[in-house]
């Protein structure tokens, strides 16, 4: 007697700016997806925060908890506010069905530049310096003291966005408050960050069912020559930009890469997958002992994407790619995971 279907419900869309992004991930996941051993059915946030499960009527979230019970597993495919950052993943706890990908602590911590900055630091990873900009701050702008420390040019983002909305390279202070107001059209908590020049290194990790962690090969950002860096436009509308997998980096930087990587992953407390940003600092920092001369550069790390972009022809499923898994072999490792992980958890039988 043959296995029944893997019921999957893919989510996708969300109130966050990244909506249309959403649905071009979950449209690939979709497609990809075996249907021999999956029955996918799409079900979509509107921009409004209702569910419309496939081509029926809208409902709401408590009715949507109540219809995502009678899947097997919840693929979430949302990016930015309301989905990347813990408040879809409370939700999702709540039906009691196994889903892919970060649960609520991870989720919430990635998403919060501030604290990823300071649960990374704490357990000894290198990050960019950088002040943390609210509106109460005296007339909009942090002290000036503070500012000054971080010296120019400093990037001005949003604290709880995605994929470089409201981002600001700043070059002279006389800019900073254009730039501020800009962040806080996205989120009123503001990162000032201290730019850090050099390369910019993605690193994809991959959790397998049994819990083991895998690196991927380094990936290289190069954007065309008229940006200043890699911005909304050059990540999704430029055909300039360009992804070097894998990265030509020297055998001692690629393994400190990869360590720092796991050690990230690990000090949020992440499930299933993340991207892992890394800039190589190519001005040297005190202290790093000559550990990577030879044009490797000091590892800094940027941030860490809970959910990456995961249409075919984005960072992490063109990583995989390049290392051997296929788009349709990754989707079957991330519900793999979902499931074994609700099995270590409850003691109970995955469906099969």
């Amino acid at each position: 007697m043959s296995e029944s279907p893997i019921r999957v419900a893919v989510v996708t869309g969300g109130r966050s700016g990244e909506h249309d992004v959403s649905r071009r991930s979950a449209a690939a996941v979709l497609a990809n997806l075996d249907p021999v051993r999956y029955r996918p059915e799409p079900v979509l946030i509107t921009r409004t925060g209702q569910w419309v499960f496939g081509a029926e009527a809208p409902v709401t979230v408590f009715e949507a908890v109540q219809r995502l019970r009678t899947a097997d597993v919840i693929f979430p495919t949302l990016h930015g506010p309301y989905g990347e950052d813990g408040t879809l993943q409370a939700v999702l706890e709540l039906t009691g069905v196994p889903y892919v990908g970060n649960g609520v602590l991870a989720s919430a911590a990635g998403m919060d530049k501030e604290f990823t900055k300071k649960l990374l630091a704490a357990e000894g990873i290198p990050v960019a310096d950088a002040v943390v900009s609210r509106p109460t701050d005296p007339e909009g702008v942090p002290p000036e003291a503070e500012l000054r420390r971080l010296g120019l040019p400093v990037f001005v983002k949003p604290a709880r966005a995605g994929s470089s909305l409201g981002v600001t390279r700043v070059n002279d202070w006389a800019e900073l408050p254009a730039a501020l107001e800009w962040a806080r059209s996205s989120d009123p908590k503001v990162l000032v960050e201290a730019a850090v020049p050099g390369r910019e290194i993605d690193l994809a990790v991959l959790e397998r069912p049994d819990g083991r962690l895998d690196v991927g090969p380094p990936l290289e950002i190069r954007v065309a020559d008229e940006r200043s860096f890699f911005d909304y436009d050059a990540k999704y509308g430029d055909p300039g930009t360009v992804f070097e997998i894998p990265a030509r980096l020297p055998d001692g930087v690629r393994a400190e890469l990869a360590d720092l990587a796991v050690r990230a992953f690990r000090a949020l407390g992440c499930a299933g997958l993340a991207r892992i940003d890394f800039f190589l600092r190519d001005d040297g920092l005190p202290g790093d002992g000559g550990r990577f001369a030879g044009g490797g550069g000091v590892p800094v790390l940027n941030e860490v994407n809970t959910f990456p972009g995961f249409t075919p022809v984005s960072q992490y499923p063109q990583i995989w790619q390049v290392a051997g898994v296929a788009y349709p072999e990754l989707l079957d490792i991330l519900v793999e995971n979902a499931l074994a992980r609700r099995t270590r958890r409850s003691g109970a039988r995955a469906p099969r």
